[in-house]
């Protein structure tokens, strides 16, 4: 029984310098463009985004505030690709801010009002896009009617805690209104807490907003006899003197349709609200928030129209290129027709496929040719040695010198036998051996003397 490569030869009667294939010079043929190929992948690891994390932290405010509130609803959306949302709550949009620039603080993303930023912030953070109007809603006692602000001069004002929104733009606007805030009566309240001094009589004004008030609270207080919504009569004024503010309507029964409330229309102004996050956000976490943006603020509310929100609207921060690139073309291919974790596979397998795609097809396709022309340089080889023997042999040497030509021919002769070539290439040792028959006949007799 043949059992190995030289015993099938022999049998074949085949010599066993003459092989199929030449492993070894495929294998260095095909050496260097693995290599190309291996750098290529390495670079492309290097560089490519890790998988996406399974968990994003959040900053939002009070516990029984309108940004918990919305956090709450991004964490359903999220959980059904498998992210999860760990929410932090905070005293408000400050806060948040100040945790965002915190390259110390773990957290990804926080809900931030225009007006809070600094030159500083917009060179260090993004955003993902503005998802809905922040109204400010400034409640008194219906027996003082108040139509400005510069009215709360020493009265007892709830203006929103530390490290709240709110307190940073009511601080704002009673200083353009003249009201000396280190002098007035402020109380660092909001939310519930607010409302209560307010209808206990322990304050005069509360000022309230969503980093610090929930929606159902604002309903309450509207509705409740003794409290009035202040109607913000200077609006337009406020718009022009604070770029970041905006005139906001309540249309009138809003509130409630059956009873009318609120009976006439009330002008409000207030900021935008922007989902800020930090560059390193992964692409792919990016897009299923504003996802989750859309399905949360994308239809009507109070303050807003059908399919109005989320906009790539540039207030505070710039827009990140990769929200900039969901709201024009919306998600990536991957993630539009696969599951979440298998679309995010097949995002980073795309990256090692460019390398090998664009460097090993093209290399293979090199090959064939690269192996043929190793495997035909050591019969070129002998050729070369061949020639330079007929060359020597043009200028009519001694028979002395004819005697060492014969014998450099022999070893030539002798060198092309031992060669080890694959039978492809048998017709061109053949060729060989015939043009050494030919030269060593132009030798004549002397060729044959040993």
């Amino acid at each position: 029984m043949i059992r190995n490569r030289a015993a099938r030869l022999r049998a074949l009667r085949i010599p066993t310098r003459w092989v199929r294939v030449s492993w070894r010079d495929l294998l260095v043929t095909l050496l260097p463009i693995l290599a190309i190929v291996a750098a290529g992948v390495w670079v492309a690891l290097k560089y490519a985004r890790p998988a996406p994390p399974d968990t994003i932290v959040i900053t939002t405010g009070a516990s029984e505030s309108a940004f918990r509130r919305t956090a709450e609803r991004y964490r359903e959306i999220l959980a059904r690709n498998g992210i999860k949302l760990q929410i932090l709550p905070s005293d408000g949009a400050l806060e948040n801010l100040e945790r965002l620039r915190d390259p110390t603080f773990k957290v990804d993303v926080g809900f931030v009002q225009g007006g809070l930023a600094t030159e500083s912030d917009r060179q260090s953070l993004v955003s993902l896009g503005s998802i809905y109007h922040e109204p400010l809603w400034v409640f008194s006692r219906c027996a003082t009617p108040v139509r400005e602000l510069s009215q709360f001069k020493g009265k007892r004002v709830a203006i929103g805690p530390i490290g709240s929104g709110t307190r940073v733009l009511v601080t704002a606007l009673l200083k353009a209104n003249g009201v000396d805030i280190d002098a007035a009566r402020t109380l660092p309240l909001g939310g519930e807490d607010a409302a209560t001094a307010l209808r206990k009589g322990n304050a005069d004004a509360a000022f309230l907003m969503g980093d610090s008030a929930r929606m159902a609270l604002i309903r309450e207080l509207i509705q409740t006899r003794g409290l009035c919504l202040i109607d913000f009569v200077q609006a337009e004024a406020y718009t022009r003197k604070f770029a970041y503010l905006t005139k906001l309507t309540l249309p009138a029964g809003a509130i409630d349709l059956g009873k009318n409330v609120p009976s006439r229309d009330i002008a409000l102004v207030g900021p935008m609200v922007e989902v800020v996050a930090r560059p390193e956000l992964h692409p792919a976490l990016s897009d299923l928030l504003i996802e989750a943006a859309h399905e949360v603020h994308g239809g009507p509310g109070l303050f807003r129209h059908a399919r109005e929100f989320p906009q790539p609207l540039e207030t505070d921060f710039p827009i990140s290129d990769d929200a900039e690139r969901y709201y024009k073309s919306g998600k990536r291919f991957a993630y539009r027709h696969m599951p979440f974790w298998l679309a995010s596979l097949a995002d980073r397998m795309l990256v090692l496929l460019v390398p090998i795609v664009a460097l090993l097809i093209p290399g293979l396709r090199i090959v064939p040719s690269l192996y043929r022309w190793r495997v035909r340089s050591r019969i070129y080889r002998w050729y070369g040695a061949l020639m330079a023997l007929e060359r020597e042999m043009l200028v009519d040497p001694e028979r002395k010198e004819l005697k060492a030509l014969a014998q450099r021919l022999d070893a030539i002769e002798q060198g092309v036998n031992r060669i080890k070539i694959p039978l492809a290439f048998a017709d061109q040792v053949y060729v060989l051996r015939e043009h050494i028959g030919f030269v060593r006949n132009r030798l004549g007799p002397t060729a044959s003397a040993k």
